[in-house]
């Protein structure tokens, strides 16, 4: 489960930022806070993952908890970190990029559709499960690993391998996310007027960059069929 401590000064918001969370599989709302100084003594307590934090408070802003609560886990040294999202009705560009540079992984401006805080919560755990399996894999970084954790890079800067066409890899990944519910090698093969044998080069290719996920059907005999669906 993923932890999340909760901060807003206007108690009744944070039961229903509270809510959202609960809602969302694979989250709990460990505790809540209403002013800086209850959110840093909470995140000392509780060790939360996820910090959801709002800017105005009534002792200190938003920015400055989570700088703090940045130093806090420098002194102790241990390697844990909580990852931050605000949740704020702050608008002003220089706040925005105050937050950036603290560290927080997205920014919320209220009011905002409970699916959009939904959306969030799953992107920080999917980047927790990818440097988690790095970690797993004791091995040194590949650059598709660190484009998958920091975001795709923009297109004509990653490198193929030898063999692949970037026109062809551009085709295929066109013909990915015009199927969001997924398709097979055979069935993009059709769709691309390529080779099955192409195709599924292509599709391992993005399945290994981290810009296509793979599951498997089952039918009644033999092999399972691969299917690729477009990562967002």
């Amino acid at each position: 489960m993923t932890k999340v401590l909760v901060v807003d000064d206007d108690f009744m918001v944070a039961k229903l930022h509270s809510r959202y969370v609960s809602a969302v599989d694979g989250f709990t709302v460990v505790g809540v806070a209403h002013t800086g100084a209850e959110a840093l003594r909470a995140a000392r307590r509780l060790r939360p993952d996820l910090v959801l934090l709002d800017i105005f408070l009534p002792d200190m802003d938003g920015i400055q908890v989570l700088r703090e609560l940045r130093a806090a886990e420098e002194r102790e040294g241990d390697g844990r970190s909580a990852d931050a999202l605000f949740i704020t009705a702050a608008r002003d560009a220089g706040v925005v990029r105050a937050a950036l540079r603290a560290g927080a992984q997205h920014y919320l401006i209220k009011p905002f559709h409970r699916s959009a805080l939904q959306e969030q919560l799953q992107h920080v755990a999917s980047l927790r499960n990818r440097l988690d399996a790095l970690d797993e894999a004791r091995r040194e970084a590949r650059q598709e690993d660190v484009d998958r954790i920091f975001g795709t890079r923009p297109p004509g800067s990653r490198e193929l391998p030898k063999g692949l066409a970037a026109r062809t890899a551009e085709l295929v990944e066109r013909v990915l996310r015009d199927h969001p519910a997924g398709l097979s090698a055979s069935e993009c093969a059709a769709a691309g007027a390529l080779s099955r044998v192409s195709a599924r080069r292509y599709l391992e290719y993005f399945a290994e960059t981290g810009r296509a996920e793979v599951s498997l059907r089952y039918g009644g005999t033999g092999r399972p069929e691969r299917r690729y669906r477009a990562v967002s």
